[in-house]
């Protein structure tokens, strides 16, 4: 699946279709608590062995957003899920950064 430009993300955010999709924080605890803008955070790092261990419960056919500060640990997730057969990934390109600067 294609991932979604900011300027996307903002237009399914304003128009409230944004409650469609699951949206996952990649970041770090810390980071996701300064700003967070809504979704479930599993930081990049735990999100392999959370799968493999069965501990995701996320429907594979569900779209999901994966979020990040700049849009690199996001892409890797993105990555992670669709080898795991989640079927519908987007990576926000760009991250909260581009976001904020929109």
């Amino acid at each position: 699946m294609d991932d979604i430009l900011a300027e996307e993300f903002i237009a399914l955010q304003q128009s409230g279709a944004l409650e469609n999709y699951l949206l996952l924080d990649v970041r770090e605890p810390l980071e996701f608590h300064t700003h967070n803008i809504g979704g479930i955070n599993i930081p990049l790092g735990k999100l392999q062995n959370l799968i493999d261990e069965e501990e995701i419960d996320f429907d594979t056919e569900q779209t999901i957003i994966v979020i990040c500060q700049r849009g690199l640990r996001s892409k890797t997730a993105k990555s992670i899920l669709n080898q795991n057969g989640f079927k519908n990934v987007r990576n926000l390109i760009g991250g909260l950064l581009k976001l904020r600067q929109i």
